[in-house]
């Protein structure tokens, strides 16, 4: 892919302006310990919202979508659907919970909710397993994904790719604090919906697909967009519906929809301004992440279905 002067000036823009955000936090956030970690608690709802769908909204998130639908179909997407079950327990029950804590990561309520040495003991477990064994596979996954997009559209080595975007990332996050991460999520959601739904217009309109119309009456589109399983064949209601709804919701560790919301979730319910904004903020993240955020991916996945083939 060539890229042009101006395509370079955007892209190093996309870059400095976070890189400055943090900066221009840093004087705030660096006082002490709350300012970094939680930014005073006093951040709004919307904006925590937006961090919160941000935050799990990463390079490989709409390529795993797309894959599902081609794979299985929309209803696919039961497999991490089902979430929204734990994501409005988090709502109407933990958020005001988390936010009433008074604790400054979710970690430290380990040792507010038990005492003595086997609390410390989980604490310190949760805390290497989480933030050094789990985060690794976590951004060797989202690593995995930025590489490939940086060698195919830029024609860069896995090795400059990451050298490139890594020490961004590692410069705003540290000079910023949490309040720096929460307004780079802010503009980078921004510009990643403006993408996936400018991507989604452009790609409808391609001439191979028609427009959206011929695009959902086309065979092999019409037999992936149903919502739910064709619940005559066992082979895919089971895995695709019912282990999702019955078991998988509450047993697997999924960004921001276990139980109680987990650490990225936690963490930005622990910095609202209230109980109230806690709560808000889960829930403008639960409607965003599940019933706004993926359509233009899903669209885009069956397109792909017939870009495919011609």
């Amino acid at each position: 892919m060539h890229l042009t002067t101006p395509d370079w000036i955007i892209i190093i823009s996309f870059f400095v302006i976070f890189i400055f955000i943090g900066v221009l936090v840093s004087k705030k956030s660096g006082k002490d310990s709350k300012s970094f970690f939680l930014s005073n608690r006093n951040m709004p709802w919307w904006l925590l919202g937006v961090s919160m769908v941000a935050t799990t909204f990463a390079a490989d998130t709409p390529n795993f979508v797309a894959g599902v639908i081609r794979e299985d179909g929309v209803f696919g997407n039961w497999i991490w659907w089902s979430f929204l079950l734990t994501g409005m327990l988090t709502v109407f029950f933990y958020a005001k919970l988390w936010r009433k804590s008074g604790i400054t990561t979710d970690l430290e309520f380990y040792e507010l909710r038990y005492s003595g040495k086997s609390a410390a003991f989980l604490r310190g477990f949760r805390a290497i397993y989480l933030g050094v064994f789990f985060n690794i596979v976590i951004m060797a996954n989202v690593c995995l994904a930025a590489i490939k997009i940086g060698h195919v559209m830029f024609g860069l080595s896995a090795y400059q790719v990451l050298l490139i975007a890594s020490p961004v990332v590692v410069i705003y996050s540290a000079f910023g604090g949490l309040k720096g991460v929460i307004l780079t999520d802010f503009v980078q959601f921004i510009i990643a919906m403006v993408g996936s739904i400018w991507a989604t217009i452009y790609i409808v309109n391609m001439p191979e697909i028609g427009g959206m119309e011929k695009l959902l009456s086309t065979p092999a589109v019409a037999a992936k967009t149903a919502m739910l399983p064709d619940f005559s064949k066992p082979e895919l209601l089971i895995p695709l519906l019912i282990v999702p709804l019955a078991v998988q919701w509450w047993s697997v560790w999924y960004p921001g929809a276990e139980p109680g919301g987990g650490g990225y979730i936690a963490q930005r319910m622990l910095a609202a301004k209230d109980e109230k904004h806690a709560t808000y903020a889960t829930l403008f993240f639960n409607f965003a992440h599940y019933a706004l955020r993926p359509w233009p991916w899903i669209i885009i996945g069956l397109a792909s279905i017939i870009v495919s083939r011609t």
